[in-house]
């Protein structure tokens, strides 16, 4: 499957059923030298897992524990190919039996079929949310790299089950507190809220979707590769390829439909290092003092970031801001209609171990997903490409 390949310099290759022995990801293109271990790997790995009880669990309860097969020695990278495995030690696929013949609604079961003419019933196969654990090893290495250059990426909870969390600059945001709790919302008076309302979910049979926001600070200016790999042009494919993903949005976002050029235009000031100006606004100015930038090219910085930190494709130097749109869980525990492979009207009901709402453990994916493409975008701009 060609299409299980990622990038173009900073490459992963993921592979691995939702049911089968194991899922792992095999990364190229890392350079060598760079601090990494295990632990470095099973912290984000642990971020993805569900835990605890409550509607934000899943009754799957895998260990994912990383092992390190090749491209480390002696707790740093070698510049080869680095491999990772992870086992998967609670795999059920006798509870998808009974959906051999079936196809369930919101799934890929029959497009899957309608392509390769065959699928992996268990649990969707490659097409399981279960994937997404290889992306999240892949990208504690890019996360790695990227840390070189004090880029740092985060996300959190913006939106669940419809509740709109405060953003930052709003009253009771708090960023810390994403990880403080099994949502990861930056708003602990929200908590109980939203525990209640996905919980009423559950009791329904039912899921929620939701949106993830992502910044990255201490990016320079630069990134970006006109006209066909603009910075977020890669950022919106490689959102979009995680399994439950239906939209993307920079800076403002959508609303940015409604505003006058005025508005909506960010406007530039120069960066005078000692004076009055510098540094930017309180979301982050430029952070990078210049460096990197050509002969003669003044270092700005941007008094509001709607743009999102994008400008032509290519970094500005502002934090890189957007808001990924997840879909609700598919499987559900309410009666559905669907067809069978014969086309005979069925009904059923989705049982086994399955999530609420999968935009808490998408906050990971989303970080890991964005560090590759950044990751990647540095290498090619090192090689002048």
């Amino acid at each position: 499957m060609a299409g299980s390949t990622f990038g173009t310099l900073f490459t992963v290759v993921t592979f691995g059923e939702s049911h089968g022995p194991a899922t792992g990801c095999v990364v190229d293109g890392c350079p060598a030298g760079l601090p990494l271990d295990v632990p470095v790997i099973a912290r984000e790995l642990a971020r993805r897992r569900p835990g605890g009880k409550g509607p934000a669990a899943s009754g799957r309860q895998e260990a994912d524990e990383p092992e390190i097969l090749s491209g480390i020695f002696e707790g740093k990278t070698l510049g080869t190919p680095i491999a990772i495995l992870i086992r998967n030690t609670d795999q059920r696929p006798g509870d998808y039996d009974e959906l051999r013949d079936l196809y369930r609604p919101g799934h890929a079961d029959w497009t899957w079929e309608a392509k390769y003419g065959r699928r992996d019933h268990r649990g969707g196969g490659r097409s399981s949310g279960r994937e997404t654990a290889a992306r999240v090893a892949a990208g504690a290495v890019a996360g790695v790299f990227l840390a070189s250059y004090g880029i740092t990426v985060r996300g959190w909870v913006s939106s669940i089950a419809g509740i709109r969390i405060p953003s930052p600059g709003e009253a009771g945001f708090d960023g810390a507190e994403a990880e403080k709790n099994p949502f990861r919302i930056p708003c602990a008076a929200y908590v109980e809220r939203v525990n209640a309302a996905l919980e009423a979910l559950r009791q329904e049979g039912d899921s929620a979707g939701g949106e993830v926001f992502c910044s990255v600070t201490g990016l320079p200016p630069g990134l970006g590769e006109p006209v066909f790999d603009k910075l977020d042009a890669r950022i919106a494919a490689a959102m979009l390829s995680i399994g439950a993903a239906k939209g993307v949005a920079f800076g403002a976002g959508f609303a940015v439909s409604s505003m006058k050029g005025s508005e909506n235009n960010d406007a530039p000031f120069a960066v005078k290092h000692g004076g009055a100006e510098h540094g930017g606004t309180e979301r982050g100015g430029a952070g990078n003092g210049g460096a990197g930038l050509p002969p003669g090219v003044p270092e700005l910085s941007y008094r509001t970031n709607n743009s999102g930190g994008v400008l032509g494709g290519i970094s500005n130097g502002m934090p890189l801001e957007f808001t990924v749109a997840f879909k609700p869980a598919a499987s559900i525990r309410r009666r559905q209609e669907t067809v069978d492979r014969n086309g005979a009207a069925r009904e059923l009901v989705v049982e086994g171990r399955h999530d609420v709402c999968i935009v808490p453990r998408a906050v990971p994916v989303v970080e890991a997903m964005a560090s590759l493409v950044l990751a990647d975008l540095i290498l090619m701009q090192r090689c002048g490409r």
